[in-house]
């Protein structure tokens, strides 16, 4: 009875160590409660460059084989090593080693996943602006125009964690490293995309392989949760491996919704970080900014009237003072071309912007925009934007812009449309249904640079570079238009002259096609926008990536239990 009793007695002795031992086990790091973007809508990667506050997102769940630096430098991501070759058929190759990483739900990234998704933007049915990015592998451009199999394109997986590039001839290998840090080339799980077509709009039907993972995600709800992936670049097999090895925070726990509550929560203490401040606080507010590589654009439907007439669309254009609607929307800088400061030209030192000068006018000039809108054979017009504060605001001011031309100005705000496939809740992006199938008058769209070089961006306005999706069954096998509805030869031509020359010439002819689209205006770019956030004293570490984007990765918070949601 008495070895009963002392047996008893010890093991109650244990109960607090072993509670402790429990505590920290379970301890996983901090929750960072913030509100970062507006609610998105989708977080596929083809479709996500349409919206500055999604491309927030995708660098926190989204690794490729490269990514940008703070200064715009490609450094390795998923790549941990590469080489360059000469075959046996006198063809130009590289190959790219893939670190030892899981996507969210366990399975390995492999060589295949890249090829997948280069594949996927590749296919003729399917848009996207980031195609040309890989028109240097061989084959890639003939894939596109339908001239050839998909199957024929010059990446494949030499290994399972190897992936081979073939290229139309020898290149630059540290300027293909620049588009490899693309955020559109990320790899892409064919098993989950092609199972449903809006499989990045639900969290349940998506997995990522960057350092969070999606845990809760619903177009419409108030709340998104970025958890740490426990899969990314930990070794599961070690018992003793550290948790929080790569990624420090456990939980980014994202409110979404009036910018005027997240700014109530952030002075009151709830919120620690806040990148949607409310317009009528912006003047005032103390905030760090970042400049991003996206502008704010009203792309017209160049083929339906009255904006199939380039004095039309110059004329409203003219009308908007950027200087002034930069001010209204608080942390943006007027656009001067199409093209954004922080885009490289001749070389890594040089930038384009700075070389091509100020293309478009801050100020307005309504006089002349009267006599250029004159010829406008319709005068009843809409412009289709996003329903957030910031895209109403700006359409609010356009609007009064130029009905004093004598339009009728008619705004329409989209969002999203909720259905079910496979049993599964899926939600269509209905701006961006509207843009890819070009059913506007005028849309807002933020046109995010997909790499730091220009020949991307203005090359998506030629149609043999537009990325533009075939209808396959008609028979029909035309380069397709920007979804602006833009066609001109001359224009084709340059791009076509731009691709084939040397960095000099290229530079030149670049340079020629932006002064040509701003004379066109197929689109009115309006402001760059600034990514302003405002964050508590206690939370440090934190870095951003060269598109402007907030990295937490790294982050700390200091005494981190006091900001946990209270378990009901």
């Amino acid at each position: 009875m008495k070895k009963l009793l002392a047996f008893v007695l010890a093991m109650l002795m244990l109960v607090p160590v072993m509670l402790t031992g429990c505590g920290e086990e379970l301890e996983k790091g901090a929750e960072i409660q913030m509100f970062l973007s507006t609610v998105p809508t989708t977080l596929d990667p083809s479709a996500s460059y349409t919206t500055t506050d999604q491309i927030r997102i995708m660098g926190l769940i989204y690794e490729g084989l490269f990514t940008y630096d703070e200064k715009g430098k490609p450094e390795k991501a998923l790549c941990t090593d590469y080489k360059t070759y000469t075959n046996r058929d006198g063809e130009f190759v590289a190959e790219f080693t893939i670190g030892d990483t899981k996507w969210s739900d366990g399975r390995s990234v492999s060589a295949n996943d890249f090829v997948y998704a280069w594949k996927r933007i590749l296919e003729p049915e399917f848009q996207s602006k980031a195609a040309s990015l890989l028109f240097d592998i061989k084959n890639a451009r003939a894939c596109k125009n339908g001239d050839i199999s998909i199957d024929d394109f010059g990446a494949v997986a030499a290994e399972t964690k190897v992936l081979q590039v073939t290229f139309e001839k020898k290149i630059d290998i540290n300027e293909f490293l620049n588009i490899l840090a693309s955020p559109a080339l990320v790899p892409l799980r064919e098993d989950k995309v092609n199972r449903l077509t809006d499989w990045a709009s639900y969290y349940a039907t998506m997995v990522t392989n960057g350092p969070f993972y999606v845990k809760i995600f619903t177009p419409g709800e108030s709340q998104m949760v970025l958890e740490r992936s426990i899969y990314y670049y930990r070794d599961m097999d070690k018992e003793n491996e550290r948790l929080d090895k790569y990624v420090r925070p456990f939980r980014l726990n994202i409110t979404m919704g009036s910018s005027d509550d997240a700014m109530a929560a952030y002075k009151e203490g709830s919120l620690v970080f806040n990148s949607q401040i409310a317009l009528g606080s912006r003047k005032e507010a103390d905030v760090e900014k970042l400049n991003t590589l996206s502008t704010a654009t009203y792309v017209f439907n160049n083929q339906r009237a009255p904006f199939d007439n380039a004095d039309v669309r110059r004329g409203l254009s003219m009308a908007i003072d950027r200087e002034e609607l930069a001010g209204i929307i608080g942390y943006a800088k007027p656009a001067q071309g199409i093209i954004p400061e922080g885009i490289v030209d001749k070389s890594d030192k040089d930038s384009f912007r700075a070389n091509g000068g100020a293309l478009i006018e801050a100020k307005a000039n309504m006089s002349e925009a009267k006599k250029l809108t004159a010829a406008a054979t319709d005068k009843e017009i809409s412009i289709t934007i996003r329903e957030n504060e910031i895209d109403r605001a700006v359409a609010d001011y356009v609007k009064g812009q130029w009905e004093q031309l004598g339009f009728t100005v008619e705004i329409i705000e989209l969002s999203f449309e909720h259905y079910t496939n496979i049993e599964y809740d899926q939600y269509a992006d209905l701006l961006y249904r509207a843009y890819s199938t070009r059913d506007f008058d005028v849309i807002a769209i933020d046109s995010q640079m997909l790499a730091i070089t220009a020949f991307n961006e203005l090359s998506g306005y030629a149609r043999p570079f537009s990325g533009g999706a075939m209808d396959l069954a008609s028979g029909n096998f035309d380069s397709v238009t920007n979804l602006s509805g833009y066609a001109s030869d001359d224009y084709d031509k340059l791009i076509e002259e731009a691709y084939a020359a040397d960095k000099e010439k290229r530079s030149e002819l670049l340079h020629k096609a932006e002064e040509m689209l701003i004379a066109d205006m197929p689109v009115a770019p309006l402001f760059v926008y600034e990514n302003a956030y405002m964050t508590s004293n206690d939370l440090k570490k934190l870095s951003s990536d060269y598109f402007g984007s907030v990295l937490f990765t790294k982050a700390t918070l200091k005494d981190y239990e006091r900001f946990k949601p209270v378990e009901e």
